[in-house]
């Protein structure tokens, strides 16, 4: 019997959404968000070691069940986008969350009223000095933050500003579909079809997911420019100009380090450029459309399609040349039912990763079809899940890694099953499908993830002189799509600010960059994997395991004995990338010469 296509839910709450045990732990946790606020409360200046860790762990316990909670709600929402009862439970959550939230500012006024000598030494000594970092942290944002009082007011109206407009967003798009040959798609299964070989479906597609977009184009610019608006307002409240200023330090980054890094790849978009222009001159195009990005440069036996047990079996085979804890943790998520994989309407579309902190698991979320690229996501998204797995054992306060980290397991995972795969191509034909696929991958994360942090620039810029019409929005999106491609397309995507979610998550903005590090970055960790393979996998996990407890610049100094906050680190990652393109313009000459 084969890997099932769906998730198993029950085993952590039985009855979906109408989960009567579900409904305890709701009731569990704002009990323990009521007894956290009391003894942050019993804090004062002087400081008392035991009332500080009861409340430390207390907050703990309610940390871990809350993402427990989040990731049931955020699990039933993504498998059917029509189930309203599990948008009921979210708003409930989110209501609880408030609460944590408030608790937790105060909890930060008291760590900055705590005396400086007795902080320093009480985070010398056990058992507190294994959150030394953290807590400093927490401590030093905090300064730079409003009052408890204004800081609980902002989150309370958030509920039904800011995140409401976030609900909104993710309501339309679960109401959305794209009509095309006869056929209502869902957004995720229309998605999939860019991939197609045939020219006149990407093009009849592309077309009618334009108008689907631009139909609703003013409920998502009024979306869009409301969540930005709410950013900018506590922003300037608290007296931060940058619009990166929290982002950077939710990723614990350095502003130079970012500013290599994208320096750098602006500055090395000529070779993708000429991929670009060879694969028009492949599919027989003057130049690519938008809608020809994803397509395939040949339909021949060789391009084949996996079926699930056997991209499972792939996958599983591949991590298992680089160790067998992440091999041995990954049979297990497929055999366990923790992927949800199933192509049917009625979910949501793209995927991610969300862990169970009580139960030590994690669930995924996609729509499988197949192709390398889809199944490279499923290697994405198990990395993600065995960066949770490995800090099972690290304190759960210390357990919350930056953006751009989390991003380093899952693309390390993506370029072990590309290159590995790569490798095992049985003829050249194979071996240039794969390597067009792993090319794929540095155009979206140079390019595309370039295009929305250039996009994302210049809209909050605008943004705080006043409202940003749909039609302005789409010129900006249009704008720099055009430089992060080099202009190297025919048709741009217009609309892209309106169907890519990630511009609409509230967590923090600018969640593009992250992508980019996390994959320049696991060059870097991937290189040392195949120059130093003896002890590689505990290396690996050692840094992972640091992720929650250092900044990135100290983290690649202690793991990987460099300095990212120069160019070097980056220009050696990045010539890294351009190899690949090179074997393909060498690989495809002779196609192009016999055409």
């Amino acid at each position: 019997m084969g890997y099932s296509l769906t998730w198993d839910l029950d085993v952590f709450f039985k009855g979906g959404s109408s989960s009567a045990e579900f409904l305890l732990l709701m009731d569990e946790i704002k009990q323990e968000v009521t007894e956290l606020d009391q003894a942050v409360c019993l804090l004062n200046s002087e400081g008392s070691e035991k009332t500080l860790i009861k409340a430390l762990d207390l907050y703990k316990v309610t940390k871990m069940k809350m993402e427990q909670a989040g990731a049931f709600i955020g699990c039933l929402e993504a498998q059917n986008v029509q189930d309203k009862k599990a948008g009921q439970l979210r708003v409930k959550l989110m209501k609880v969350e408030a609460s944590l939230k408030v608790a937790l500012s105060r909890l930060d006024e008291k760590l900055v009223q705590l005396n400086d000598d007795w902080f320093e030494n009480v985070f010398k000594k056990e058992p507190l000095n294994e959150l030394a970092y953290v807590l400093n942290e927490r401590r030093d944002r905090a300064k730079e933050k409003l009052s408890v009082q204004e800081e609980s007011l902002i989150t309370q109206l958030s509920m039904d500003g800011f995140e409401g407009w976030s609900q909104m967003y993710d309501t339309l798009v679960g109401s959305m579909t794209v009509p095309f040959k006869g056929e209502e798609l869902s957004i995720g299964q229309a998605a999939n079809k860019f991939s197609s070989p045939d020219q006149s479906v990407r093009n009849e597609l592309f077309t009618a997911w334009e108008r689907a977009w631009e139909e609703k184009g003013e409920l998502f610019a009024r979306t869009l420019n409301h969540l930005a608006g709410f950013r900018i307002s506590v922003n300037e409240k608290r007296g931060w100009n940058d619009s990166l200023k929290e982002p950077l330090e939710i990723c614990r980054m350095k502003k130079e380090t970012l500013e290599s890094m994208w320096q750098v790849i602006a500055d090395n978009k000529e070779p993708l450029v000429r991929f670009l222009h060879r694969k028009a001159e492949m599919l027989e195009v003057g130049k690519l459309s938008w809608a020809d990005l994803d397509a395939p440069i040949a339909v021949t036996a060789t391009s084949k399609v996996m079926e699930y047990q056997e991209g499972a079996d792939f996958i599983i085979g591949q991590f298992s040349k680089f160790g067998s804890q992440l091999a041995d943790f990954t049979q297990k998520a497929f055999k366990d039912s923790w992927i949800e994989a199933e192509d049917r309407p009625g979910k949501r579309p793209g995927g991610f990763c969300t862990g169970f902190p009580l139960d030590h698991q994690s669930r995924i979320f996609m729509t499988y079809s197949g192709t390398p690229s889809n199944v490279s996501t499923l290697a994405h998204e198990l990395g993600h899940a065995f960066h949770s797995h490995v800090m099972g054992n690290i304190h759960p306060l210390n357990r919350s890694y930056a953006m751009n980290v989390a991003e380093t397991a899952s693309t390390f995972a993506e370029m072990v099953v590309a290159d590995a795969a790569l490798k095992e191509a049985s003829s050249e034909e194979e071996k240039l499908i794969l390597l067009e696929d792993k090319i794929q991958r540095s155009v979206a994360l140079l390019m595309n993830i370039h295009a929305r942090f250039l996009f994302e620039s210049r809209f909050y810029e605008e943004r705080k002189q006043g409202y940003v019409s749909a039609e302005r929005l789409n010129e900006l999106m249009v704008d720099a799509q055009k430089e992060a491609y080099g202009d190297a397309l025919d048709e741009y995507h217009p609309t892209f600010w309106a169907s890519k979610l990630h511009f609409y998550i509230t967590d923090v903005p600018f969640y593009n960059f992250p992508y980019t590090f996390g994959y320049l970055f696991s060059l870097g960790i991937y290189a040392k994997a195949l120059n130093e393979p003896a002890g590689f996998e505990e290396k690996y996990i050692a840094l992972l395991q640091d992720t929650g407890s250092m900044n990135v610049e100290s983290l690649a100094k202690k793991h990987l004995g460099v300095d990212i906050t120069t160019r070097g680190f980056w220009q050696e990652a990045v010539s890294t990338c351009m190899q690949d393109v090179e074997e393909f313009m060498r690989l495809t000459d002779p196609l192009v010469r016999k055409a």
